[in-house]
């Protein structure tokens, strides 16, 4: 499909997925939905499922489309599908952005669902404003998972 070689990045295993306190997900859109290899990560996770390892973890999702119609916003909600059948808790970013949600001077991905990209043709990265909501949902994420974590 394009993709560039994956390098020297990670490969998490389904079964990895319950060690972690909180998750986020992040994966290109094809037609308004996951990747069909992101989706096939999560078909391998019928065991997590069945033992309900991934219950009550608070989990977001960000993504990338070839275009501003390329489906964000639905990726997202599809996406939630899979949250919802681990019983994962759903955090999206809402607007806690900010004056950064209502950018209008330059191109933005990204929605109260969670942040995003528009990659284009695959040569295009993220912009700085981009890369901000990207890091503000990892810390607004890592937040809420401290505080489900913390003994009342």
């Amino acid at each position: 499909m394009g993709a560039p070689p994956k390098g020297d990045a990670p490969i998490i295993t389904p079964n990895e997925l319950a060690e972690a306190d909180g998750l986020i997900f992040g994966f290109p859109t094809r037609y308004g939905m996951m990747a069909a290899q992101f989706k096939a990560f999560f078909d391998s996770t019928g065991g997590l499922w069945r033992t309900q390892g991934l219950a009550g973890k608070p989990a977001g999702i960000f993504f990338s489309t070839g275009s501003q119609g390329g489906g964000q916003e639905t990726t997202a909600l599809t996406a939630i599908t899979q949250l919802t059948h681990h019983g994962m808790i759903f955090v999206p970013i809402g607007y806690t952005f900010g004056a950064g949600m209502f950018e209008m001077e330059q191109l933005k991905g990204g929605s109260p669902y969670g942040a995003g990209t528009y990659a284009g043709d695959g040569s295009r990265q993220p912009s700085e404003l981009e890369l901000e909501q990207a890091f503000h949902q990892g810390k607004y994420i890592a937040g809420i998972t401290k505080k489900l974590k913390t003994p009342a």
